[in-house]
C-alpha cells in the first residue's frame, strides 16, 4: 500500500511530529504540506510545536520528566516523551514511537 499523506492517520501525524523534533533534532518539522518551527518553553526548555491536521489545532509538547506522571517516568528513564493537546486538553503521548491516543470523556 502506498501512503499518501492525504490518508495519514492522527496516529501517523503525531508520531512523524515526535520523530522530527525528539528523535532527528530538527528545529522545523513537516506536517503533510506545512511546515513548523520547533520553540522551547521558557521555563523548562522543553520542546513545543503547534500544527494543524484535519482541520485540528494541535500542540507537541515534549514531557518534563520532572513531574508525577508516569510519562515523566519513563523521560526520566531517557525515554523520548511528547503530549499532544488540543484546546489544552492532553488527547495522546508518544513514548519511545509508540502512539498513546486517550479516549475522549462523553
Amino acid at each position: 500500500m502506498t501512503y499518501h499523506p492525504v490518508m495519514a492517520t492522527l496516529g501517523e501525524i503525531l508520531l512523524t511530529v515526535w520523530r522530527q523534533s525528539l528523535v532527528e533534532n530538527l528545529k522545523i518539522v513537516t506536517v503533510e504540506d506545512e511546515t513548523c518551527s520547533v520553540r522551547t518553553t521558557p521555563r523548562q526548555k522543553l520542546k513545543q510545536i503547534d500544527f494543524q491536521f484535519a482541520g485540528r489545532a494541535l500542540r507537541g509538547l515534549e514531557q518534563n520528566p520532572y513531574t508525577k506522571s508516569r510519562w515523566a517516568q519513563l523521560a526520566k528513564k531517557g525515554a523520548k516523551v511528547m503530549q499532544f493537546l488540543e484546546h489544552g486538553k492532553y488527547v495522546a503521548a508518544v513514548a519511545d514511537g509508540k502512539v498513546h491516543l486517550y479516549s475522549e470523556k462523553t
